[in-house]
């Protein structure tokens, strides 16, 4: 799809209005109803809905398919992510009134960071068309390890911490406590970060590892910067409610893991197929039509059979508790 500088910048401008009246709206710390979230899941992946569908008016109806099949290809990503997050927040023991600001900003730091791979990734694959054989040997490389991790115990899985945020840690020094909304503070003549910045960083900085598959995913299904950005985009600026409405049932999803495997390897083999047929190689090459049937397939068939494994458990092991406010 053709897209001029003027398009762009509007698409930013309106991801930018959009991001700061979410910002507004929660501006003030306090705990995240049930009935809050979900109202606010379904305003985000309607937004996204009438995005599509702009698309496919305004542009073509191959882009507005590539969308949908990318914005459900990383928003059924995110929701992996969510484990992640949910261990961030247990390791740093973060006040439930705070979580939803961690995650607001977390997520904005990870859509810019995002922006910056995607950059980079269109300009790859615009100059090498090989590349396509790496992400695609990288997402069925990671298939398999979903696999592997998901037939480990990982009851007693803790978050560590990457070097990046130990070195910042290190460098800057950390407040004992939290301060409200605070980021930083002065500490013995010394300005030092509050736990609540540094919680902040290791979402947003946790969240550009998880990029590293999820980007090359969705340019195996459109090459377009445009799509592979406004569908990042989306699925991560609905992520904050969606934490607080299925953080109960992450648990309960014991075969998303095989689900986002069977996706990875599905979308890997497609890029291969692809960089096969664009070297000249005759062989068949799957439509978009195929891949959102498939992706969409994969996903109801993890959630129906995850439920009904949970049910036959009891219910599964509870999602961990929230803690106790400390001194805000």
């Amino acid at each position: 799809m053709d897209v001029s500088w003027t398009l762009w910048a509007l698409t930013i401008l309106g991801l930018s209005l959009l991001i700061g009246a979410d910002f507004f709206i929660g501006r003030k710390p306090h705990d995240v109803s049930i009935k809050e979230a979900g109202i606010w899941t379904i305003v985000w992946i309607v937004l996204a809905g009438i995005f599509g569908l702009g698309l496919w008016v305004f542009g073509n109806g191959q882009a507005s398919q590539e969308f949908f099949a990318g914005f459900i290809t990383e928003k059924s990503l995110s929701v992996d992510n969510l484990f992640v997050f949910v261990l961030i927040m247990a390791k740093f023991a973060v006040p439930s009134h705070l979580q939803q600001r961690v995650l607001l900003v977390g997520v904005l730091i990870a859509l810019v960071l995002r922006a910056i791979f995607i950059a980079a990734g269109a300009a790859i694959i615009a100059s090498f068309s090989w590349v396509f054989y790496i992400f695609g040997a990288f997402l069925i490389y990671t298939a398999w390890k979903l696999i592997q991790e998901a037939r480990k115990d990982e009851e007693d899985e803790e978050f560590e911490e990457n070097r990046l945020l130990k070195s910042v840690e290190k460098k800057f020094g950390v407040a004992d406590r939290y301060h409200g909304t605070r980021l930083f503070i002065e500490q013995n003549g010394k300005r030092v970060l509050t736990p609540l910045m540094v919680v902040m960083l290791a979402i947003g900085t946790t969240d550009v590892l998880f990029a590293l598959d999820s980007i090359p995913a969705i340019f195996g299904l459109t090459q377009d910067p445009y799509i592979v950005f406004t569908a990042n985009a989306f699925a991560l600026m609905g992520l904050r409610q969606l934490y607080f409405l299925i953080g109960g049932l992450l648990k309960k999803l014991v075969h998303l893991s095989y689900g986002l495997s069977i996706i990875l390897g599905f979308i890997g083999v497609k890029l291969v197929l692809h960089a096969l047929h664009e070297s000249g190689v005759h062989v068949p090459v799957i439509s978009i039509p195929v891949s959102l049937g498939v992706i969409c397939g994969v996903l109801v068939i993890t959630t129906i059979t995850s439920l009904l494994a949970s049910r036959k458990r009891g219910g599964g092991p509870a999602a961990p508790p929230r803690p106790e406010n400390i001194d805000a």
